[in-house]
């Protein structure tokens, strides 16, 4: 039977075939085969093998260089942590894991900050090995970031049967990276602060990458591990990350309500079970946390009890509004939707087709961001109380709702991309170049604001390490005072501000009694 034919009478011809395996059925799409990401058939797959080479040599000579700009950004990025210095929250962590190690840290932050034993273990990872941990924590934590992003766009291709050209998933993967950590309106705070990006930046990430066992499960026994896989990833999360796991928890249960109408009947009941050991998980690990002496000391302190009055709904409301507007007007998501179109204008099916977009195309595009809104809304709920007025302009609060954001900014590029190439036919090619000259053009654009930012943090990195030498002298010569003069970058708290706790952690650090504002002295 030709492919045209094929098309139109089975949606999916091979998916009786994946849904014995265990594959999902395609998301959305419904009209052909899909391909593999890498331009294979993965092993073990059914339907038509398609055309060996569905893409032309200067299409796959061009994918497998696109890699490179956004890999070099994030490499430059990496580099510049190297002139990371303690501010913050690290000026009590670090004297803490130094002096009492590093199960007294995880330790506190379970009886006594706020009850997050997955946060802790991660803090204390990089705090054990003292400042130089702390400029290592960029670099690993984007190889680890990438490489789960990179695995997870092969899964979910594979998953769907679509073929790419070989580097379009690394591509995407660092492209979508760099965005979400360097179009921050606070790159210092998203990407090269520690206990930030533990909190922040990481989770959504990793919860995203989570779901590469669901999408990848080929076997009774591979389905099973899924479903145990999710219950810990979500238990990890849940310990991690009280915003991601409101996310998460918020699209599972959409995942669940649609499972019906979004797959083959051979496949809801894998896909609940695996939500159901998700969220059961997410739940377990949150109780964990809510319970903990740690979260009813940080509940205590800043009056938790009062977040869901009146009063406190219309300023979570206010503030909501206001991040709406910031990332709305961020200019740079345009790259991220070049990203998109691009995708969408290379997507094929195994028989060379495009693929074509259904009902339930249109119910994603509905259902998913009105929930990743009012999940937003909720993850300002429950931070307002920490963090008042400010909710709305601490950006790396925004990043676990951001995320998924900018995956659902990606599919609505897929869709215009789509468009493009079922009304182009085989013309793509200028779409194609535009969709990759825009997203190239503002990913290099990033480029700017960090070079600016690396040489703040040069200044402050020979500021810091000349006082770090003087303080240090004094207290070794039995000094039990010591002028500290604040080095603030990026908005970071540092001693004598509104705040009053750095100053006991500096004091903590350089083992005195006491630290003096140095900028009167």
């Amino acid at each position: 039977m030709p492919p045209s034919t094929r098309s139109r009478t089975t949606p999916f011809p091979a998916e009786d075939d994946r849904a014995d395996h265990g594959l999902p059925a395609s998301p959305g799409w419904t009209d052909g085969e899909t391909g593999a990401g890498d331009g294979t058939d993965p092993p073990g797959g059914g339907g038509a093998p398609g055309p060996a080479r569905p893409f032309s040599r200067r299409v796959r000579a061009g994918a497998a260089l696109l890699p490179l700009l956004p890999l070099a950004l994030l490499g430059a990025a990496s580099w510049s942590a190297r002139w990371v210095r303690p501010s913050g929250d690290e000026w009590c962590f670090l004297p803490l894991v130094r002096d009492e190690g590093f199960w007294a840290l995880v330790d506190g932050f379970y009886s006594t900050d706020n009850g997050r034993i997955a946060n802790g273990l991660l803090v204390a990872s990089y705090g054990v090995f003292g400042v130089a941990g702390q400029q290592w924590f960029a670099v690993i934590s984007v190889v680890v970031m990438l490489a789960l992003l990179w695995g997870w766009a092969v899964a979910l291709s594979r998953s769907v049967r679509w073929r790419l050209p070989r580097g379009v998933p690394l591509f995407s993967a660092a492209v979508v990276l760099s965005f979400f950590c360097l179009a921050s309106t606070n790159t210092y705070k998203t990407f090269f602060w520690p206990a930030s990006s533990v909190s922040h930046t990481f989770p959504p990430v990793l919860a995203a990458a989570a779901t590469i066992p669901v999408l990848l499960a080929t076997s009774r026994r591979g389905r099973a591990g899924a479903v145990a896989s999710a219950f810990v990833l979500g238990a990890v999360l849940g310990t991690l990350s009280e915003e991601t796991s409101v996310v998460a928890l918020a699209l599972l249960a959409l995942a669940l309500l649609l499972g019906r109408s979004m797959l083959r009947p051979e496949r809801p009941a894998f896909v609940r079970a695996w939500c159901c050991s998700a969220g059961a998980g997410i739940l377990l690990g949150t109780a964990v946390l809510l319970t903990s002496p740690g979260s009813r000391n940080r509940r205590t302190r800043h009056h938790a009890d009062s977040m869901f009055t009146p009063d406190s709904l219309l300023a979570s409301a206010r503030g909501y509004g206001q991040i709406l507007h910031t990332l709305a007007t961020t200019w740079q998501y345009l790259g991220v939707i070049a990203l998109g179109v691009l995708l969408g204008v290379l997507v094929r099916r195994a028989d060379g087709g495009v693929p074509r977009p259904g009902r339930r195309t249109a119910l994603l595009l509905v259902s998913v961001p009105v929930v990743l809104l009012l999940s937003g809304y909720v993850c300002t709920v429950i931070t307002l109380p920490a963090f008042g007025a400010s909710v709305a302009t601490s950006n790396r609060l925004w990043n676990d709702y951001l995320f998924p954001l900018l995956l659902l900014l990606v599919g609505v590029g897929g869709l215009l991309g789509n468009l493009a190439a079922r009304r182009s036919g085989r013309g793509t090619a200028p779409v194609a170049a535009g969709a990759v000259l825009l997203c190239v053009a503002v990913t290099a654009g990033l480029a700017g604001p960090l070079m600016g930012l690396e040489s703040d943090m040069r200044e402050r990195a020979a500021a810091w390490d000349g006082q770090d030498r003087l303080l240090g002298e004094q207290a070794a010569a039995g000094a039990t005072v010591l002028a500290y003069r604040p080095l603030v970058i990026s908005r970071m708290t540092e001693p004598f501000g509104a705040r009053p706790w750095p100053a006991s952690c500096v004091a903590s650090y350089y083992r005195v009694d006491r630290v003096t504002d140095g900028r009167k002295v």
